[in-house]
């Protein structure tokens, strides 16, 4: 259980929630709703105990299971399977009975009876803490969320963003944790795996919240919705599943509209009288009591809620190339024993546009990075053609320079452009006055997001590298990146699991990995999109 108690949250000087109390207990599945940058992020990480509040107190017990938006898997030297039973404490006894069963092979007597020896009290000790039954679970999760053993067998640093977040994912369900605190957990799914998860969380016994643009997620999983209003900096608490808080916000929206209205026109009519009754003496007191009044009764309003601000995206107009601005030829990669792939050909012709499929772990993320001379292949070359102008979106935000500020960021990429228009650019992406000079380390998912795009607005790039340009943002801001795609002069090669951006780019080829095989798009590809 998790008990908040007036607790405040500010970023800088600017207030995300003031004097909210709540409590998450056994049974609640709480979807945690807002615009981006509202605070959302902010709040799980307080709740879950790695931030604290500027004001109130938040109080736990029982175990926490947190899934941050970046999560950070430490020793990149861990195997997946290992790092998934280390939520349970037994990856030690796992890992401790493995080298054990090397022992016992030796053939000198002595080592292998003590091997022997060992490994029984090993295996006591495994079997008290759940043993064969809770190793099977373990697989049958991360079997649920896309994790081949293949890639359990892996180690951490082996592995794409994408697997190493499923791996995290897979620990904390996997923890028994009484709450849940999950940020956007269907990132990196395919439709199957996000399927499966909506099931268990809908069957979840512990406390549960979640944030997520997964709509049907929200409509099948949560029992109450806290939205966090950024115009207000309150947390409206709603008892109800998702669709009856939709209905119930707009309805509430409407009352607050209307009794706004109504006093103002009351405040209105007594500041009229107030001023015609100020010329005379004897009458300016009462006068006074009139414009007191008026004062208080709009004091007593609640606000109302605003459209919410969208960012402005238009990506730039692409500088001027040759045919074929990017060739690869023969690429191939591995991370150890791991092959990833071998032999693929890419020619980027000028305004081509390429969406490239392939399962979770076929290569996607590191083609881009190839291409992106973030990493160097094994074997084949990469080579720029005549004006070549990348722009390069990471969907791990390594772009980012996360000790830098905001502006500093954008000013490391926008050339010749001067401080003003800087300044106006991040304007455009919602990043005004102070929140210009965050670090980025502090931006959620969503603004990391907006700030990795406005640094591609400001590049003249000719070239786009796209990866999962759609994930952690709300809905209207998804929309704008679909618009932008659309409109886009330039080339663009896109990974993503999101049909609506495939659709939007409307490609003319498809790559499929670790196969390295190019095919005219057709719609029949689309279906593999989600899947992918």
């Amino acid at each position: 259980m998790i008990t908040a108690q007036g607790i405040e949250l500010r970023v800088g000087a600017r207030t995300l929630l003031s004097s909210a109390t709540f409590r998450i207990a056994a049974g609640d599945r709480i979807g945690l709703v807002g615009r981006n940058g509202a605070g959302k992020t902010t709040l799980t990480k307080v709740l879950a105990g790695e931030g604290q509040p500027a004001g109130g107190t938040v109080s736990r017990t029982g175990q926490v299971g947190y899934l941050p938006q970046d999560p950070r898997t430490g020793d990149l030297t861990q195997r997946a399977s290992d790092r998934i039973l280390s939520a349970r404490g037994l990856d030690q006894v796992v890992r401790s009975m493995r080298e054990t069963e090397a022992a016992m092979a030796s053939e000198d007597d002595a080592t292998r009876d003590a091997a022997m020896a060992r490994y029984a009290r090993l295996e006591a000790r495994f079997t008290a803490a759940g043993g064969y039954a809770a190793e099977s679970e373990a697989a049958r999760i991360a079997a649920n969320l896309g994790l081949e053993q293949r890639v359990l067998a892996q180690e951490l640093g082996t592995l794409s963003g994408g697997q190493r977040r499923r791996v995290e994912l897979a620990r904390i369900l996997f923890s028994g944790a009484e709450t849940l605190l999950l940020d956007e957990p269907t990132n990196h799914l395919d439709a199957d795996s996000i399927a499966w998860l909506r099931d268990f969380l809908r069957g979840y016994a512990g406390g549960l919240v979640v944030i997520s643009h997964d709509v049907e997620l929200l409509r099948v999983v949560v029992t109450k919705v806290f939205h966090l209003d950024a115009t207000r900096a309150e947390l409206d608490q709603y008892a109800m599943g998702w669709d009856a808080y939709l209905k119930q916000r707009e309805t509430d929206e409407r009352r607050r509209r209307r009794e706004r209205a109504n006093a103002e026109r009351k405040a209105a009519a007594l500041l009229a009288q107030a001023d015609s009754m100020r010329a005379k003496a004897t009458k300016a007191v009462a006068a006074q009591n009139m414009a007191r009044r008026a004062q208080r009764m709009l004091e007593g309003l609640e606000e109302v809620r605003v459209a919410d601000k969208v960012a402005k995206l238009r990506f730039p107009t692409p500088a001027p190339c040759g045919r074929t601005p990017l060739t690869a030829t023969g690429l191939s990669k591995s991370y150890g024993s791991q092959e990833v792939f071998t032999g693929v050909d890419l020619a980027i012709d000028r305004g081509s546009r390429v969406v490239v499929l392939g399962l979770n772990g076929a290569g996607k993320t590191t083609l881009l990075r190839l291409l992106a001379g973030i990493e160097q292949p094994d074997t084949g070359t990469v080579d720029p053609g005549h004006g070549l102008k990348l722009g390069y979106y990471a969907q791990e935000h390594e772009t980012l320079d996360m000790d830098a500020t905001v502006y500093e960021n954008l000013r490391a990429v926008a050339g010749d452009l001067d401080d003003t228009r800087v300044r106006s650019v991040l304007g455009s992406f919602l990043f005004s006055g102070e929140d210009a000079d965050k670090p980025a380390r502090v931006l959620s998912g969503g603004e990391k997001t907006r700030l990795a795009l406005a640094t591609l607005v400001v590049s003249a790039a000719n070239v786009l590298l796209l990866d999962e340009p759609t994930n952690n943002l709300d809905p209207a801001s998804r929309e704008e990146i679909l618009a932008a795609l659309r409109g886009f002069e330039g080339a663009v090669v896109l990974v993503t699991h999101d049909e609506g951006a495939v659709e939007a780019l409307d490609p003319e080829r498809v790559l499929l990995l670790p196969d390295g095989s190019e095919d005219l798009w057709n719609e029949d590809y689309l279906e593999l999109v989600s899947l992918a």
